[in-house]
């Protein structure tokens, strides 16, 4: 460790040793005031000690249990508090109770917010933008792609993003990609999902539970995406290795019919009943079966069967 290094570690343990005997002595002088175990307040700052309602009440950390609003309206009603101009009476017994929903934008926001959410608006987004980009004017993948990816940033902003994580993520929708212009014999599948499943795992790096993606929603995530591009993939091959439909590679292998004696090696044969000039080293006549070889101009090569 250099001496720079040495003085910046000293100076960041001076400062946190500084914040936790101030969140010390502001804790204590709330506790004592309010009569509660200011002790215990000290020991929770320090050792970041936790307890049930039960221990809590029993050390006087809390004065009340209430597992309804109905029962703390009952526990608190007549306790005097003490505000900044004078000491008042609680009467919560039969107050009345007025409840303040969340607003429709407030609804939307806080359901787009959801960790597990933001991941499927990020997935519909870089996907819709991918198949945009590798078939240009379909419009309809690329509209939605866009909307669900700046819904999915949004909900990133509120998050704790690992950009690690989303890099990750992006890699394999390449390496997806990649596997159906370049086959890999799996490899770069194999890669992807790797590369899915790790980056979805690390995306939200937090120690809560509910700001963390479900496993559910990554496996599921990252198989439909495996499935999908194997399954383009194998489509792919099978196109490649399809028999063209038309052009001169399609009557390539047909069979037909000589519908005369070739002469010098040349005659009219019938294919899919069309009528060709037809070329062949073999002594062929009327009624022979024949096979395409391939197609030299606006002739074609066959040979007998």
């Amino acid at each position: 460790m250099t001496m720079g290094a040495a003085g910046a570690d000293s100076a960041n343990q001076t400062m946190l040793k500084k914040a936790t005997n101030d969140a010390v002595a502001h804790i204590r002088s709330i506790a004592e005031k309010r009569g509660r175990n200011a002790d215990w307040g000290e020991k929770a700052v320090r050792e970041a000690v936790s307890i049930t309602e039960t221990e809590a009440l029993e050390l006087g950390v809390i004065e009340y249990i209430a597992p309804t609003l109905d029962s703390l309206l009952s526990l608190i009603d007549g306790k005097e508090v003490e505000t900044a101009s004078a000491i008042v009476v609680l009467k919560t017994k039969d107050a009345r109770r007025k409840r303040i929903e969340m607003s429709l934008r407030y609804k939307i926001l806080d359901v787009i917010s959801d960790p597990n959410i933001a991941y499927i608006l990020l997935m519909i987004g870089i996907y819709g933008i991918f198949f945009e980009l590798y078939n240009p004017g379909s419009v309809f993948p690329g509209v939605i792609g866009a909307i669900c990816l700046i819904l999915g940033f949004y909900a990133l902003q509120t998050l704790p993003v690992n950009y690690a994580g989303l890099l990750l993520i992006l890699l394999a929708i390449v390496l997806f990609l990649l596997e159906i212009k370049i086959p890999s014999y799996g490899v770069l599948s194999i890669g992807g999902v790797i590369s899915m499943l790790l980056g979805s795992l690390m995306l939200f790096e937090s120690p809560l539970p509910f700001l963390r993606v479900s496993w559910k929603v990554i496996v599921a995530a990252t198989a439909a995406t495996a499935v999908f591009f194997i399954f383009a993939v194998g489509m792919g091959i099978r196109a490649q290795r399809k028999k063209p439909a038309i052009g001169r590679e399609a009557l390539t292998g047909l069979i037909g019919n000589a519908s005369e004696n070739f002469k010098n090696g040349e005659g009219r044969i019938v294919v899919q009943g069309e009528i060709w000039q037809a070329v062949s080293s073999d002594k062929i006549k009327e009624g022979d079966s024949v096979k395409v070889i391939k197609k030299e101009g606006f002739k074609i090569k066959v040979e007998k069967v």
